[in-house]
């Protein structure tokens, strides 16, 4: 593909070897960089952003080493979420191909959740999936959602892994919650109350910026 060609020449162009090492550091020597910060990486996307196949173009650049490619076609899907045809096959490869947080978050909340907001029902089965990648981005596909959020499913997404072990769902948990605390604080409290098996990071988490009723919000 002519356009993926053109984007890397000006990322080569652009690429920072020390900052592609601190980077590759902090993602814990996971993943190869430019070292093109994401301000600057933006800006030189946008001759890029308007790609005729968002979907294609996106499994093209998860198909290249540097990181930088991956934050491009999550960028492009953002924009382009709401024309995309029958994505969630494509996305859930996306998801658990080269899988981190970085990534997984991006398109979890402003992708698949925007992609699933008239219909939801394609997330029950999400947070049945082994991959807890994909797990997590069925707790977090409704981050965006506010006062539209579905208060029942994300209850019961939460109740349905309370139990696990690993960080990032525990912490998936917490994070879904504080969002929509904004919203309905005591719903979350209620929720937290009536499940005190949930994690210490969960609870924390949901708890964040409103306390438990009974006492303030931690710093």
């Amino acid at each position: 593909m002519r356009l993926i060609e053109d984007l890397a020449a000006v990322y080569r162009d652009h690429q920072d070897p020390g900052k592609a090492a601190a980077m590759r550091a902090y993602m814990r020597d996971q993943f190869d960089f430019f070292g093109i910060a994401s301000p600057v990486r933006r800006k030189l996307d946008k001759p890029f952003r308007d790609a005729a196949d968002p979907l294609r173009l996106a499994q093209e650049c998860w198909a290249r080493p540097e990181r930088e490619f991956q934050y491009f076609a999550c960028d492009l899907l953002t924009r382009h979420a709401k024309r995309l045809e029958d994505p969630l096959p494509v996305l859930r490869t996306l998801i658990t191909t080269k899988p981190w947080w970085d990534t997984v978050d991006a398109l979890a909340a402003n992708v698949v959740g925007p992609v699933v907001r008239e219909d939801q029902t394609p997330m029950d089965a999400w947070i049945e999936d082994p991959d807890l990648w994909v797990a997590r981005t069925a707790i977090l596909h409704q981050l965006r959602y506010r006062a539209a959020t579905d208060p029942a499913r994300l209850f019961s997404y939460s109740s349905r892994w309370k139990h696990e072990q690993d960080f990032f769902i525990r912490k998936a948990i917490g994070w879904a919650l504080r969002e929509y605390a904004k919203t309905d604080p005591e719903a979350v409290r209620d929720f937290v109350t009536t499940h005190p098996d949930l994690s210490g990071l969960s609870k924390r988490e949901a708890l964040k910026n409103i306390g438990r009723g009974d006492e303030p919000p931690s710093a």
